[in-house]
């Protein structure tokens, strides 16, 4: 008996070592690979950018931060509220992480969104760019709910603050081959410049909202303020649809963008 429990006693003690052991290695990698990831998620936010104002294409393989340093795109954070850009460290700031953080966002209401985002955050980081010292584009991230996620992107808007040149999601969890879609080059490229295909804007010559994703194939390709939705994503379109209207509301950047339109740029 004795015998016995010396036994299981050692088998105890082992297991408990070893799972320390491995508890202890598991930190350390993390630790040791936690510069790496953030690094890497710097030059993945950069990509993303870059693919919204249509600098680089999907296929770039180059160097992405000579590229994001030659665009002449400068980071600066808004307080949605007020419109105003404000002192902070631009390149700290994380939608995702803003939107977990209690104190750092505000509620949206079904009114401003339907079936959409619950919050967003006080602040986010504009993107604007400015290659020869005068405004070409302003990228701006934006946050949405689609079926089954809450979807991440960024909207860039030519210096009008009305006409679209990118919309990219970098980050969202739909069904692939359905709401998934809305990483397709081929979908994506409806809100580019098209040359003599034409161009899509978010606003009349009033200045009023005028916008729709339609049901697919349902779409007038031929108006400015069409796109044609995705065949079988009638409700991630519709968060996308919701999405836009509501980031480019007064609930949202409305206030920003009249302060740009007003000061013609930023110093």
């Amino acid at each position: 008996m004795s015998s016995n429990k010396e036994s299981t006693r050692n088998v105890l003690l082992v297991s408990t070592l070893l799972c320390v052991v491995c508890s202890v290695v598991v930190s350390a990698v993390a630790v040791g690979l936690r510069p790496q990831q953030e690094k890497n998620a710097a030059v993945d936010k950069k990509r993303n950018v870059l693919l919204a104002a249509a600098i680089i294409g999907d296929d770039f393989e180059g160097d992405l931060e000579s590229v994001f340093a030659a665009a002449g795109i400068k980071p600066v954070l808004v307080d949605l509220k007020s419109g105003d850009v404000v002192e902070g460290d631009p390149a700290g700031f994380d939608m995702g992480l803003a939107m977990n953080d209690p104190a750092a966002v505000i509620p949206v209401t079904p009114d401003q969104y339907m079936a959409g985002i619950t919050k967003r955050p006080k602040q986010v980081v504009v993107y604007l760019h400015e290659p020869k010292g005068e405004l070409e584009n302003i990228i701006l991230p934006v946050v949405g709910q689609g079926l089954w996620s809450t979807m991440y992107g960024y909207l860039c808007l030519a210096p009008d603050l009305k006409t679209t040149r990118g919309l990219v999601f970098y980050e969202h969890a739909e069904t692939p081959g359905l709401g998934g879609e809305v990483d397709n080059p081929r979908w994506r490229n409806q809100f580019r410049d098209r040359g003599d295909k034409g161009v899509k804007r978010l606003r009349d010559d009033q200045g009023s909202y005028d916008f729709k994703i339609t049901k697919s194939g349902m779409a007038d390709l031929s108006s400015p303020h069409q796109v044609d939705g995705i065949s079988g994503a009638t409700i991630t379109c519709r968060g996308v649809d919701g999405m836009l209207k509501y980031w480019m509301s007064d609930a949202a950047y409305g206030p920003f963008l009249k302060k740009l339109q007003k000061k013609g740029g930023l110093d």
